[in-house]
C-alpha cells in the first residue's frame, strides 16, 4: 500500500498546526494588546510603554541596527531561573510582551557578546557616561570587548570647542589623555544615546506573574 499521500497529509498537518500555534495565534495576541497605564512604586501614573519620539530617539534606533548594536547586544531579560540576568542588575524583572507592543521590530538579539540594554536607560541614565563609552568603551568598561566608534565624535586637542547647538563638548579623563582632549559627538551618536536611553522595562506590570 503507498503511504506517501498519508506521510504527506501527516506532514502538511503539522506543518499548519506549528504554524497557527507558534506564528499566527501568538502575533493576534500581541496585536490585541496595546499600551496602558501603570502604577509605579511611588504612587503616579504613566502610560507604558511609550511610543519613541521622531527627533532623536526613532532615528537612534536606526543608528542602533545600522552600526550592528543587535549582533551584540540582546534586549530580554530572562526569567529567574533560567539565567543570571537579574543577579547581574540586566533588569529588575523578567521581559514581557507589553515590552516590545510598539517596537516594530524589537531588537531581542541572538546573542551576548555584551550586556543586555533592556534596561540600560536605567542602569546608566547619564548622556555623558553613553557618549564616553561609544567614544572609547575602555574610558567607562576596562577590558570590554566593545570596538571604539571614535567616527562619530570630532576630536579637538587644547582649547575646549564651541559645538553646535545640542551638542556637548566632553573633555576625556586625564588618565587617557595626557593633553587636554575634548570630544564633540555628531547626530547619529547624540541620536543614538537617546534611543539607548528609552530603553526601560522599570515598571511592574500584571504580565510578570
Amino acid at each position: 500500500m503507498n503511504r506517501i499521500p498519508l506521510i504527506m497529509a501527516g506532514v502538511l498537518a503539522t506543518v499548519i498546526a506549528s504554524l497557527f500555534g507558534l506564528v499566527l495565534i501568538p502575533d493576534m495576541q500581541f496585536d490585541q494588546m496595546q499600551p496602558k497605564e501603570i502604577m509605579a512604586a511611588d504612587g503616579s501614573t504613566a502610560m507604558y510603554p511609550l511610543p519613541l519620539d521622531d527627533f532623536r530617539e526613532a532615528p537612534g534606533k536606526e543608528v542602533y541596527r545600522s552600526m550592528g548594536c543587535v549582533y551584540c547586544h540582546s534586549q530580554q531579560v530572562r526569567p529567574e531561573g533560567f539565567g543570571a540576568d537579574i543577579d547581574r542588575g540586566w533588569g529588575q524583572r523578567r521581559s514581557v510582551p507589553r515590552d516590545y507592543v510598539l517596537q516594530q521590530p524589537p531588537y531581542l538579539g541572538t546573542m551576548r557578546t555584551g550586556p543586555d540594554l533592556a534596561n540600560i536607560g536605567v542602569r546608566q541614565p547619564s548622556d555623558e557616561w553613553h557618549l564616553l563609552h561609544l567614544y572609547d568603551p575602555q574610558i567607562t568598561s576596562p577590558g570590554s570587548v566593545m570596538p571604539p566608534f571614535k567616527f562619530l565624535f570630532e576630536t579637538t586637542v587644547g582649547k575646549e570647542p564651541n559645538p553646535p547647538l545640542g551638542s556637548p563638548a566632553i573633555r576625556l579623563p586625564e588618565s587617557y589623555a595626557s593633553d587636554p582632549t575634548w570630544i564633540v559627538p555628531d547626530e547619529r551618536a547624540i541620536s543614538l544615546v537617546a534611543y539607548l536611553k528609552t530603553l526601560s522595562q522599570k515598571y511592574d506590570v500584571e504580565d510578570v506573574q
